[in-house]
Order: structure tokens, then C-alpha cells, then sequence
């Protein structure tokens, strides 16, 4: 690895007008040459005794593309580095390169379980030892790869940011000569971003905790504000900040606004008229359903893809889409992410995407392979209130935050707890209530510990005495106790182990660890469920209210930015400027060029379709009507805010529980703004 640094060096003092690596990225079109150069340089040294030529073969590459040499070379210059490349350029070689070279081994961070099945399998076919840790593994997978880690047979692990909430696993890094920690989609770090996700916030100090040798950060969508949280949290200096820029030559971004009643006939049109592989994006599962459907009746080969479809389902319809010539997926936002098909042709919007982020993302799924390839939205001002709902109802009313810091507060120091029914108990949602714990993490207030499993359940490799005969008479005596204090069923032996321990009057980590040994010295299969998060309270909560008012503020802005995210889609379509340039803009790219394919480029004049007049509330629903519900279940109807959300069919963890979401007033007023919702019920119902 030592000689990355030399060959940047060796470049610089070989060219004339020697070209910062910042210049680089601001003079892209101007410096070809230059860049083409520094490809032609890198590979024909060797680093470290390893021909890089063979090693970018091995990766089916001849040549470095934009920004990975950048990225190689701050690695070795400041043990770290951040990468923001656009969709398909790349990032994932600035990792796999630097693991073959480096003693150790690789860990890769990614909350995307089908890139991380993807890249395994594509490297294990190139003889590079890989593996990944996830939910759906089976236990002799797990067990097989845990053995490769201890005896340092492994170069690149991948494994998901809740995985490092296992103490068993935080244990073995620590073990473990972590080389290079490569963080994937790290700006879900930055609470500000579009797609925050609590577990990153971790990831530093872990990072720490562990001594990696060399950080990695990688992100295909991040703005200014972004860049600085990412580079603040993992310590990255601005010039180890590699950012290629957005744009995408080969990509033409063509509006064009559809009524909502006409969008499925002018989608088929015009897929019938530019045949290929193509992504059609909606907003809700039942979208995908009815899309896929009216194309299917168009004589267009369609299927549906969204998170409430099984996983073999969802399986069958990606594996389908990744082999037919013209197969058309209609999917919700989470359909792409982490799969490499290079030649789709086209991505359409069919809704307004709901950020500039995701629809960065989405686009540059399109063109892999760089040959022309576009981009469409259909989108109106239609789908506003339905897209701002999604903000909504994310924020849970002020008493329900006052009431899980009441809960917190309260009883015993240390907690476990099912988040589940914590959500419940509480009503907020899932990754809200997760945000919120982080948040008082970093408050200082509350500190995560391990993960751990109520329910054990045990299926022995053979007859339990002939096991029992491996230990000593001590040993024995105990395992009888344990066993003897579980359910056996036909097959499983069920055992929770606090009960266990309170009766055989052991310590609870003691039965885990025999129950471990058992599994991995293949005496038992174990499988786990229930689990519980462990939480320890540092310092008393002295204010209930004020805490939960300045959580709430949080949450406010949180919702305000998610609007305001949606709206600068909008001005992105009303704007008389190339599109290219206000999305380079937006990421902090200062390009000035048009890109002379846009609709705007193209002189194409477009107008949004104006949003339907929505009809009054009290024209659907009366006021005794709704008295009737939330007199029913004052519990669940604490604000006006829950209100709303139940009238507008936000669904929540209290009215999921009580079938409220069944009702038949639920949802009936979804096609009006809830602002109009909120406001109105304010004035009729308080």
C-alpha cells in the first residue's frame, strides 16, 4: 500500500503543470488527459510487491476511474478518507483493492443486505475470501465464518450497523486486526440527512474502540452540510474528502408532468417507445401493485416490488428483472440499492420522489455501462399531500415523547426492553423510537448495552446423557439444572434464561455461555428469540417536560427539513434552469455547464399539474362521528394530533394494536393536506 502515496507523487512530478487533486475534480472535462494519465500511471506499478494491473483485471478493470486512486491515496496518507462517488462508479473497488493489499482484515459496514449477498458472491468467485454476518444466515454458516475470522482466513466482512449491538461480535473485533473499516451509505450518520439511521451515529466510536488502522467513509448522494458531519464524526480531514461531483453525462433528466387519471397510459406510451430494462418508482406498496398491473394489461412485461411482498417473492421478481431483456420493476424506493445491473434504460418517477437525495439515487441507477440512457418523471403537485404525509407521521404527538421519558425515568436503573411494546406502550414509531433513545445516548442520559435474548431455544446433535458425559460431575450437575428448568418440546428445548437463573440461583451469563458452547462445539443448535435492548440510565432525568419539549423540537425540525426536502423537488421541476446544474448545485458541485439533454436544455416547456382542490373535512366526516371514536379509546387519543393522523390513515403502533386502523372513519379524509386536517379539528374538536 505504501506506494499509492508515491505514485500521486511521482505524477505530480512528471507533469508540467502540476494539478491539485481538488483541481482535478473542478477541471474534470478540461484535464482528461491528465486523468487518463494518472489510470496509465497507477497501473503500471507495483504496491507492496502486487502488480496492481492484475489486481484491477482481477476486478474485470483496466484503469482506475475518477476519484478511487484519490481515495487509495488518502488512505495511505491520512489513514483516512471519504468518498462520495454517484450510483455505479465504483466506490466498492476503493475498499476491495486496499483488502487484498493490507494485512488484516476489512471490515465493511452496509445496512443493505442484497449488496452485501451481491458482493460476497461476486468476490468468492474471484477467489477472494469473503463473507457476510446477517439475519437470514443459518447457524453452520455463522458458526463457519466466526472460525474464519479467529484463525485470520477472511479479507473483507460485511455486516449490518446492528450488529455491533452484539457484545459477542464487539467482542471478536476487538480480537481482531481490523485493517481497514469501511463505512457504506455513511451519510445515514448525519441526523440531518435524508435517510438518518441511529445505529451510524455509533460507528465512530466503535471505530475507536476497535483501533482500525484506516477509516473509509462511502456515500453516492451527500450535501455540504453532510460532508462536514461525516468528516467531523470519523475525524476525516477536508482534503482526504474525495468528491467526484453528481453529474451524469450519459443521462438525460426529461419532466414530464402527467395528471394523476392519465399517468399509467402516458407511462406505458412511453416505455412502449424506448423498450429496455427500466425502473418505475412509486410511493406506496399498493401503487406498485396497480402500476405493474395496468402495464401487465398494456402488453408490457411488469412486476411489482415492495416490502410487503415475502421475501422469496421479492427474490423471484429481482432475479427475474436482473436476467429478462425488457423487464420493467415497479418498486418502491427501496428496490436498487445495492444491485449492479449496469444496462437499464430508463428510470421513471411515477410520483414526485419525495428528496433530491433519493432522486440522485434512484436516477443513477440508469446508464451504468455509459451509453445513453434517461431519466423520467411523471410526477405532479397531486402527490404533494400524499408525499408530505410520509413526514407527518413520523412524529409522534408531544405526549407520547413525555411518556417514554416518563417510563425511563422511572423504576430500576437498568432495563431491558422490547421495542416493540415499548412502541406500543408508547405509540411512536419503530425508527422514531429508535432516534429517540439515540438521542438521549448522546444526551448523555442513556447508555446501550448488548442486545439480549429472552427465549433460548435448544435441539441437541444427539442423546443428552452421552453429552452430558463430555464434562465433569460439577459441570453436569449444572447443565441438568439448566435443562431440567426449561419446555421441552418434541424437538426444541425452550429455556429463558432470567427465570433460569433466578430458580437455579446461577448467573444468568453463565448459562449463556454454556448454552454458546453447546452451539459452537456443535452439541446443540440454538436459536434465539424475543429480543430485548438493554438500557442503563446515567443520570436522573431532573425535568420530564422540559426534556421531552426539547426532543420534541427535535423532531419538529426533523419534519420540517423532510418537507422541505419535498419542496425543493418541486422548485427543481418549476425552475427555467438545466437540471443538471441545480442537482450539482444542490451537492455542492459549483459546475456551471449546462447539460444540453435536460428538459430545460431541450427547450421543453413543462407545467406541474396543480393539485386537485381538496374537499372540506366536514363534507366527508362529522364532528359527533369522530367524538364517538376518540371518546371510545381516550387512551390512544390524547392529542388532536393523533386525531389527524387516524383521519388522514397515518397508521401507528397504538391504532395497529386496537384494529383502529380497520375503522371505517380511518383514512377518510387522506386525500385532503393534514395541516388542512390538523388545523380544522383543531377548531372543531378542542
Amino acid at each position: 500500500m505504501g506506494k499509492v502515496l508515491v505514485i500521486g507523487k511521482w505524477f505530480e512530478s512528471q507533469t508540467s503543470n502540476p494539478l491539485t487533486l481538488a483541481g482535478l475534480r473542478r477541471e474534470k472535462q478540461e484535464n482528461a488527459h491528465c486523468l487518463d494519465q494518472i489510470k496509465i500511471t497507477a497501473v503500471s506499478f507495483g504496491m507492496d510487491g502486487t502488480d496492481i494491473t492484475q489486481l484491477l483485471k482481477r476486478f474485470g478493470h483496466s484503469g482506475f476511474r475518477a476519484g478511487q486512486l484519490e481515495v487509495l491515496m488518502s488512505l495511505e496518507r491520512d489513514a483516512r478518507a471519504l468518498a462520495v462517488f454517484p450510483t455505479g462508479s465504483g466506490k466498492s473497488l476503493t475498499y476491495q483493492i486496499p483488502a487484498l493489499m493490507l494485512k488484516g482484515l476489512t471490515l465493511v459496514v452496509s445496512p443493505l443486505i442484497a449488496l452485501m449477498r451481491d458482493q460476497v458472491e461476486e468476490l468468492l468467485a474471484k477467489g477472494i475470501p469473503a463473507a457476510r454476518l446477517d439475519s437470514s444466515m443459518a447457524r453452520d454458516q455463522n458458526l463457519q465464518i466466526w472460525n474464519e475470522i479467529k484463525n485470520g482466513k477472511l479479507k473483507i466482512l460485511y455486516v449490518s450497523p446492528e450488529r455491533f449491538n452484539n457484545e459477542r461480535f464487539r467482542d471478536l473485533m476487538r480480537r481482531t486486526h481490523i485493517a481497514l473499516f469501511a463505512i457504506d451509505e455513511a451519510h445515514c450518520i448525519s441526523e440531518w440527512g435524508h435517510s438518518f439511521r441511529p445505529d451510524y451515529l455509533k460507528l465512530a466510536a466503535f471505530a475507536k474502540e476497535i483501533s482500525a488502522e484506516r477509516i473509509l467513509a462511502l456515500t453516492a448522494t451527500a450535501t455540504p452540510k453532510v460532508v462536514q458531519d461525516i468528516c467531523k464524526a470519523f475525524e476525516i480531514p477536508a482534503n482526504a474528502a474525495i468528491i467526484t461531483g453528481s453529474r451524469r453525462e450519459n443521462l438525460s433528466l426529461i419532466a414530464k408532468p402527467t395528471k394523476l387519471d392519465a399517468r399509467a397510459i402516458i407511462l406505458a406510451t412511453e416505455i412502449k417507445a424506448n423498450p429496455g430494462t427500466s425502473i418505475v418508482y412509486v410511493s406506496l406498496q399498493r401503487d406498485a401493485e396497480s402500476v405493474a398491473d395496468s402495464l401487465e394489461r398494456a402488453g408490457i412485461e411488469a412486476r411489482a416490488y415492495h416490502a410487503g411482498m415475502e421475501d422469496e417473492a421479492r427474490t423471484i421478481v429481482q432475479n427475474w428483472w436482473m436476467t429478462a431483456p425488457n423487464a420493467v420493476v415497479v418498486a418502491t424506493i427501496a428496490f436498487g440499492m445495492g444491485i449492479d445491473k449496469r444496462n437499464v434504460r430508463a428510470v421513471y418517477h411515477y410520483h414526485l420522489p419525495k428528496s433530491l437525495e433519493g432522486y440522485s439515487q434512484e436516477i443513477g441507477r440508469a446508464g451504468r455501462d455509459g451509453l445513453p440512457s434517461s431519466a423520467v418523471m411523471l410526477g405532479s403537485l397531486e402527490d404533494l399531500a400524499a408525499l408530505e404525509q410520509f413526514a407527518y407521521g413520523d412524529t409522534p404527538s408531544l405526549s407520547a415523547v413525555r411518556s417514554l421519558i416518563q417510563f425511563l425515568s422511572d423504576g430500576e436503573v437498568s432495563k431491558l426492553l422490547n421495542l416493540y411494546e415499548l412502541g406500543t406502550q408508547t405509540n411512536i414509531r419503530g425508527t422514531i423510537l429508535k432516534t429517540l433513545l439515540t438521542y438521549l445516548e448522546l444526551l448523555g442520559f442513556l447508555s446501550q448495552g448488548t442486545s439480549q435474548y429472552a427465549t433460548y431455544q435448544l435441539k441437541f446433535s444427539g442423546n443428552i446423557d452421552k453429552i452430558l458425559e463430555r464434562f465433569d460431575a460439577e459441570r453436569q450437575k449444572f447443565l441438568r439444572e439448566v435443562f431440567k428448568a426449561g419446555k421441552m418440546g418434541r424437538d426444541w428445548l425452550t429455556l429463558e434464561p432470567d427465570s433460569i437463573a433466578a430458580k437455579i440461583g446461577q448467573d444468568r451469563e453463565r448459562i449463556l455461555k454454556a448454552l454458546n458452547y453447546l452451539d459452537e462445539q456443535n452439541l446443540a443448535e440454538v436459536r434465539v428469540s424475543d429480543s430485548r435492548s438493554q438500557y442503563t440510565r446515567l443520570k436522573a432525568i431532573s425535568d420530564v417536560d422540559v426534556l421531552a419539549s426539547k426532543l420534541y423540537s427535535r423532531l419538529e425540525q426533523r419534519e420540517s427539513q423532510d418537507l422541505g426536502r419535498l419542496h425543493s423537488v418541486v422548485s427543481l421541476f418549476e425552475n427555467a434552469e438545466c437540471y443538471a446544474k441545480q442537482l450539482a448545485r444542490y451537492f455542492g458541485d459549483s459546475s456551471d455547464h449546462d447539460c444540453g439533454q435536460c428538459s430545460v436544455c431541450l427547450k421543453i416547456k413543462i407545467t406541474l399539474p396543480a393539485a386537485v382542490t381538496p374537499s372540506k373535512p366536514e363534507s366527508l366526516v362529522t364532528r359527533a362521528e369522530i367524538l364517538e371514536v376518540t371518546t371510545a379509546h381516550p387512551e390512544i387519543f390524547t392529542e388532536v394530533r393523533e386525531t389527524t393522523k387516524f383521519l388522514c390513515g397515518l397508521t401507528s403502533p397504538k391504532f395497529t394494536k386496537s384494529k383502529l386502523s380497520k375503522h371505517a372513519l380511518f383514512g377518510k379524509l387522506e386525500k385532503i393536506p393534514f395541516m388542512t386536517v390538523l388545523n380544522w379539528c383543531k377548531s372543531n374538536l378542542e
